[in-house]
């Protein structure tokens, strides 16, 4: 990620401050061999968020790089179920003295997310400190190896997760992932405010609008605003970032995340090229 991308995110620091950080990958506790952190969120559930960080994880590793994803969706992890790994469990291994984990990996990303490690698809009724340590365990207790990119899956919204691993890892950036609709576009701009805000300060990398329109497979070429018009663009806009992508709504697209399928292995040319523009984006 070159300069040009500092002066489009709304971080509130110093062009030297910023310099500093950009040209090294973390600010506060660094992954032994991981180069980028880049958070991917959204404001509320729904809007597609953990679909759009496993494609993209995937389409970095389509253009060569070492990749991995990390679900810190504690209450609703669908990293496994995207990726068609739920039944999978990582193995442990001795690394030095200490106990690591080794992360599963699929369509060469690795992943590791608390879903693992449910049983009887039951929920997690832990309180916030428990759940975000949860987290921490999952990154710093997982033998990685040499990683260019670590997408980390955020919980929609700004909770005790999210703000524990702002403050404990450092992240590179963060993408924003929202629909046109106005309460997603309310929602999206609380998420940004919490990786702006003075004590965390993270970059906003840019806007990801998903479900932008509808697709029909009788008229391929004929958008149905289904969610509204350009809201990602709104949005981006006004926190003075950019628009990463604009994810269409088709039915293939549902069913292939169903079956644990890549988007990026579907047929639909508009879908492959968004994902393919936000990875080289992150290249650039």
């Amino acid at each position: 990620m070159d300069n040009k991308h500092i002066g489009n995110s709304s971080i509130k620091e110093k062009p030297s401050d910023v310099l500093t950080y950009m040209g090294s990958p973390f600010r506060k506790n660094s992954l032994y061999g991981v180069k980028r952190i880049i958070a991917v969120a959204s404001g509320k559930g729904g809007v597609g968020k953990s679909t759009v960080a496993a494609n993209l994880a995937i389409a970095l590793v389509n253009s060569g790089k070492d990749v991995a994803i990390i679900d810190a969706d504690i209450y609703g992890p669908s990293i496994p179920q995207l990726f068609d790994i739920e039944n999978e469990l990582p193995k442990e291994t001795i690394d030095g003295a200490k106990k690591m984990m080794i992360p599963i990996e699929k369509y060469g990303v690795k992943i590791m997310s608390i879903g693992f490690f449910k049983t009887n698809n039951k929920g997690l009724y832990w309180r916030g400190s428990m759940a975000a340590n949860a987290i921490l365990q999952l990154v710093k207790n997982t033998k990685w190896g040499e990683i260019d990119y670590m997408i980390v899956d955020f919980p929609p919204g700004t909770g005790d997760i999210q703000l524990s691993c702002l403050q404990k890892i450092k992240f590179s950036g963060a993408i924003i992932v929202t629909t046109s609709q106005e309460i997603a576009l309310c929602e999206a701009r609380k998420a940004a405010s919490m990786f702006t805000h003075y004590e965390i300060e993270v970059p906003i990398l840019g806007i990801v609008e998903n479900m932008s329109w509808f697709i029909s497979e009788k008229h391929p070429d004929e958008k149905n605003y289904l969610f509204g018009k350009d809201g990602g663009r709104k949005i981006a806009s006004e926190l003075k970032t950019v628009l990463l992508g604009q994810i269409p709504l088709v039915k293939e697209v549902g069913e292939a995340t169903e079956k644990g399928n890549s988007v990026l292995s579907q047929k639909n040319k508009i879908i492959i090229s968004e994902f393919n523009k936000i990875a080289n984006f992150l290249l650039s």
